[in-house]
């Protein structure tokens, strides 16, 4: 869960289902429904990914409103999940992440910065969901 479910959020998503087994049901959704981040298609292009035909979803988009574990990964989504489940039975773990969006510069300078976001989610997906030693589905 992000902002938006613009950069960070969706890029999670498709990181994470690329690496994790296909029997894990993931989707990621924002506090607001931003715009497509083109800069988001290139870095995942980078890896053999895409978001496909995938758009950004707010909260109330998704279909379903049960879940196991939530992630966050702005200060804004996490404050919004917390609330969101006051009364439900689930885990809201925060992970921060850096918004490449605030990035100015030349291409590179801007692609950099979302490939940083890029390689931070693969680690932490990795240490988070996989067992020491395991390679993703991807490897």
């Amino acid at each position: 869960m992000c902002g938006m479910n613009a950069v960070r959020s969706p890029m999670a998503e498709v990181l994470a289902k690329k690496m994790l087994p296909d029997d894990i049901f993931l989707a990621s959704a924002g506090v607001h429904r931003g715009e497509r981040d083109p800069f988001v298609d290139a870095v995942l292009a980078e890896e053999g990914i895409s978001l496909g035909e995938r758009h950004p979803r707010s909260v109330d988009d998704l279909d379903d409103a049960y879940f196991d574990l939530i992630i966050t990964l702005s200060p804004q989504a996490h404050h919004a999940a917390l609330e969101f489940t006051r009364s439900m039975s689930v885990d809201v773990e925060y992970w921060p992440m850096p918004d490449p969006t605030t990035i100015t510069g030349t291409r590179e300078q801007i692609m950099a910065a979302y490939r940083d976001v890029r390689e931070r989610l693969k680690v932490r997906i990795g240490n988070r969901f996989l067992p020491p030693d395991t390679p993703s589905k991807d490897t």
